[in-house]
């Protein structure tokens, strides 16, 4: 039986995941990365890759699909390993104190440490109660916006009163006909400064904003040709081309909760005092799959979470020698791999 064998298999291919292949790479460490979805990036590729992000230090504004090209581009001297569109289902710890972990398909990997970097985990939407909602499926009814330009000159109804409702309305009526927000509350959930932009594009009359208010209904021979919409206590009928329930995700865990994990509401606890390390020593968990008192769920505490981890699992993949911190400035990434390492005495001097 082959079996893959790394430093630090990561589970989990979105930013945490990525990044944790720099950190561990600067360490001379190799990484090995298990998704569920056919390609890297998470949720970033596969659900929002054109949203913009905003909050990546020193970088203004990028677009979710770019974040994730630029950090494979930043991985790339590190030459990590995939094991693509298959997802970790089972774990056995060996006697000599490493993991194998299986998935669904029988591929092994063999491990001194695992990095837990799932996101959400699996994810399902939240679908609106509404009865034949399935046959719309892929012919009106969207959950997700994957590809913008999928709505260019088209009718469209988004239902939501959270950020991805929002945030959608916002560039969505950029290319579309006509964009109608429906939410079943007048007050919205989200950012203040997005609810500022959509009432300004209502008042501009660029899109209709309907509430209190909700979709009941979807009619439509082949595919979605209108909606009934519950208002004031009647029924209204609007045309549209396309109908976007955003009303969140529904995270699972999946078999990673059946190891032996300290699970809380859906996370995985960590100690956050010392290096994201579960109860399972040599088992990390980082990202927003993790939880702990003051837990954020950012894109960039994910990557300080993944910078401290990869410290702590060098001590462990190498209890005998002794890490010195240095720095890229110094140091360089190019070509830089645990074969053409530094001496492990070298130092860095201090800059008056």
């Amino acid at each position: 039986m082959k079996i893959i064998k790394t430093d630090i298999l990561i589970i989990g291919g979105g930013p945490t995941g990525l990044f944790t292949v720099f950190e561990a790479g600067l360490l001379g460490l190799k990484c090995h990365i298990i998704d569920a979805l056919s390609k890297p990036g998470g949720q970033c590729s596969e659900i929002y890759p054109k949203k913009p992000i905003f909050d990546i230090p020193a970088i203004p504004e990028i677009l979710a699909g770019n974040l994730i090209n630029n950090l494979l581009e930043q991985i790339k001297p590190f030459n990590p390993g995939y094991t693509l569109s298959e997802s970790a289902d089972y774990l056995e710890k060996q006697k000599d104190g490493s993991f194998n972990v299986v998935t669904e398909k029988g591929t092994v990997h063999n491990a001194k440490v695992i990095a837990i970097a799932g996101g959400l985990g699996s994810f399902d939407p939240r679908k609106p109660q509404i009865d034949n909602i399935n046959k719309y499926e892929a012919n009106g009814v969207e959950y997700m916006v994957k590809n913008p330009k999928l709505f260019k000159n088209k009718t469209i109804i988004i239902s939501g009163g959270g950020d991805s409702a929002l945030d959608w309305t916002i560039e969505l009526q950029k290319i579309a006909r006509k964009v109608t927000l429906v939410h079943r509350r007048t007050e919205f959930r989200g950012a203040y400064d997005s609810i500022e932009k959509v009432q300004k594009l209502k008042n501009a009359q660029l899109i209709d904003v309907i509430t209190p208010a909700e979709v009941i209904e979807l009619k439509g021979e082949k595919k979605l040709e209108s909606v009934n919409i519950k208002l004031n206590g009647s029924k209204k009928e609007i045309n549209t081309d396309f109908f976007i329930p955003l009303f969140g995700l529904i995270p699972k865990l999946g078999k990673i909760s059946d190891w032996g994990l300290e699970i809380r509401k859906n996370a995985i606890c960590v100690n956050n005092a010392l290096d994201y390390q579960t109860n399972i020593p040599g088992i990390f968990a980082i990202g927003d799959i993790n939880t702990y008192p003051g837990k954020l769920k950012l894109i960039l505490c994910g990557f300080h979470e993944a910078t401290l981890m990869c410290q702590a699992a060098f001590k462990i993949i190498h209890p005998n020698k002794k890490n010195i911190l240095r720095y890229t400035t110094v140091t360089g990434v190019n070509g830089f791999d645990g074969s053409k390492r530094k001496s492990e005495s070298a130092t860095i001097k201090s800059i008056e």
